[in-house]
């Protein structure tokens, strides 16, 4: 088993029920899930086109350079490679995402590549149902989801990392420079909009890509999983809903093959490319099997 690779002969769906009887329900990560939405239910009453202008900006900086590219594309799969320096740039806007810290997110995420819809083994099985894939995963640790050595495992180069490691360790720290930088530029409607809006709006357009794409849309590829493509989880995530594509071949770096399949985050991969900035970028090597409705 490499790194960035789990073999497709380790890929085993067994459906069972879960019962929720038997989960304990982590507290802390509720309270704070619930939070941030109220606070985000707050919005209106503060609102300004700046700070809608705001939100929107850091949804595509955290979502699409952070998580897309830096989280995903780059450190889960390896699709490309960038100098040092900007890969940790990229993957430090990644954690203002506030969906966990690098060696959580890339682990979890080579579980479910590994493991699809395993309902023991894939962290959010959408075998579970829509709102377990979605979120509930998060909120009812079960399996080896927060187990912090299973991550070292899973990942071993950034648990190798000093930086790396005290990013997962720290990340939620992050929050507190953005939201004074914020107040510094706009007053409260800015970090309410900057933070609260932009983390929950980016928190379920993530969550998307696990729940809603393996329930809706169309399988261009035909692989042994419920993967499919579906264009407004593409829209939201910048790209990352082109899933069918994505589970066909993971390392690969685009997600949209065809024309109209918007991909923003591979837009920027060339723009980089483009500048001398990213190398080695795997390109698509197989093609459709079932064309799209």
């Amino acid at each position: 088993m490499t790194e960035a690779h789990f073999e497709q002969s380790q890929f085993n769906s067994k459906p069972s029920s879960l019962n929720y009887q038997d989960l304990s329900l982590n507290w802390p990560r509720t309270i704070g899930l619930l939070v941030f939405h109220l606070l985000a239910l707050l919005a209106p009453w503060c609102f300004s086109w700046s700070a809608l202008g705001v939100a929107i900006a850091l949804h595509w900086l955290c979502g699409s350079v952070g998580i897309c590219l830096g989280y995903h594309r780059l450190l889960t799969h390896r699709s490309l490679q960038l100098p040092r320096w900007l890969e940790y740039v990229v993957v430090t806007i990644g954690a203002l995402a506030l969906q966990g810290g690098p060696l959580f997110w890339v682990a979890n995420h080579r579980r479910h590549h590994a493991f699809t819809e395993d309902n023991e083994r894939d962290p959010h099985s959408a075998n579970r149902g829509f709102w377990w894939s979605h979120m509930l995963w998060l909120v009812y640790p079960r399996g080896e989801t927060f187990d912090k050595e299973a991550h070292r495992r899973l990942a071993p180069r950034i648990a190798r990392d000093p930086y790396y490691c005290w990013l997962s360790r720290y990340y939620p720290w992050l929050q507190l420079p953005l939201g004074l930088l914020l107040y510094a530029l706009g007053g409260w409607s800015f970090v309410l909009y900057g933070t609260a809006v932009r983390i929950v709006v980016l928190w379920h357009s993530t969550w998307f890509v696990n729940s809603a794409t393996h329930f809706q849309g169309y399988q261009p590829f035909d692989i042994p999983d419920r993967s499919s493509n579906l264009w407004w989880v593409a829209l939201l995530t910048y790209g990352e809903g082109w899933h069918n594509t994505h589970h066909a071949e993971p390392h690969i770096a685009p997600a949209g093959r065809r024309w109209w399949e918007i991909d923003m985050t591979w837009w920027l991969i060339l723009s980089l490319e483009q500048l001398g900035l990213a190398h080695h970028i795997k390109r698509p090597l197989l093609k459709s099997a079932i064309a799209p409705p």
